[in-house]
């Protein structure tokens, strides 16, 4: 089935479109009122995500208030961990959590190899359905958590404030720690292909915690591996390229490595200037990203004079993805996002002329 609306895939493969493309993430959350509801009915969130018809759901409400150029699974990074045995848990307003945590060789050693469809099988479910129901409307982004990002939350057990237990498992079990990454990076290349088989039409990896490490260890510990995964996913569905994203919160750094790991785009924070970014990747690769997600608290007019200086900063051209620096907080005003996603692309058209 030919796509309605394809700016988010050929604006990823750096082609002309007539106006920049934009999608946000954690575009289904808290924010809306629907969301909470259908979570509600659910029971917790941990049930949400394993419900394909609600995880669906949840999926499309952004979809029914804005124009929103793609739609992304709605799931959660963890999902390889806990069905690797950790047991993930939620506790309200502290985040994930998990009842097994890794601390030493034999708990790296015995982590089973995944079969994704087997026992990831309620997220394949729930892209296909996704992807059925959007009917050629938009392409649907699959995703999945960094090997170093799962590897954190596995080693902590949870969120961290300074990840003092995952740096001080890799400084002093640097060869466990690579075979925890091996596991991992061989897992989601299995996730993100499945869910490429089962109707994603792009990918992202979500590289939140890449930024704390070293420039040293992020290229040993973290780019290295989602290389890796790069290399072996599935280029081609549909007729037509299937472009990755890779995302590293402040990575801004080690910019024209990442551009040079075999993605099509990188994820940009708020940190970095688009348009200092784009120089320095050139043609390489495109940009998605990067307004800050607290200008949504913003007036309307401070909302759209922001997109309006991306927008100018990145320039004329193509390869431009527009989303916000990180995920959508829980407290913003649905309406806000109304008046962002307009501007975008009321806006942009002058630059695709």
């Amino acid at each position: 089935m030919a796509l309605k609306n394809d700016r988010f895939l050929k604006a990823l493969m750096r082609e002309p479109v007539d106006v920049t493309p934009v999608w946000m993430m954690r575009q289904a959350g808290r924010y809306l009122p629907e969301y909470r509801a259908t979570r509600k009915q659910a029971g917790n969130f941990l049930k949400l995500c394993q419900t394909p018809e609600l995880a669906c759901e949840v999926a499309l409400q952004p979809l029914q208030r804005y124009e929103f150029d793609a739609a992304i699974l709605f799931s959660d990074i963890l999902t390889i961990p806990d069905a690797m045995g950790q047991g993930l848990y939620f506790e309200e307003g502290e985040g994930p959590r998990f009842q097994k945590v890794i601390r030493i060789a034999k708990d790296v050693e015995q982590l089973p190899a995944l079969n994704v469809t087997a026992d990831l099988g309620y997220v394949m479910d729930t892209v296909s359905l996704i992807r059925r129901e959007l009917n050629g409307s938009v392409p649907l982004i699959g995703f999945s958590g960094s090997p170093w990002t799962l590897a954190c939350y596995m080693i902590e057990g949870g969120g961290s404030k300074d990840f003092r237990k995952v740096k001080e498992f890799m400084y002093n079990n640097p060869e466990v720690m690579h075979l925890l990454l091996e596991k991992l990076a061989i897992a989601i290349t299995d996730y993100l292909n499945a869910q490429i088989r089962a109707g994603a039409q792009a990918v992202q990896i979500f590289d939140t915690w890449g930024g704390i490490l070293t420039t040293s260890s992020y290229f040993d510990f973290s780019l290295t591996y989602m290389k890796n995964i790069i290399s072996n996913l599935i280029k081609e569905a549909d007729g037509r390229p299937l472009p990755a994203i890779v995302f590293t919160k402040n990575g801004g750094l080690w910019l024209e490595a990442i551009a040079n790991s075999g993605t099509n785009a990188v994820g940009l924070d708020w940190t970095i200037e688009i348009g200092d970014a784009r120089k320095r990747v050139g043609k390489s690769c495109s940009l998605q990203g990067n307004m800050d997600p607290f200008i949504l608290c913003g007036s309307d007019g401070t909302i759209r004079d922001e997109v309006g200086k991306i927008l100018e900063s990145f320039g004329n051209g193509n390869g431009h993805v527009f989303n916000l620096g990180h995920g959508i907080s829980p407290g913003i005003n649905p309406d806000k996002v109304s008046v962002f996603v307009d501007a975008v692309h009321e806006l942009s058209a002058r630059y695709h002329s």
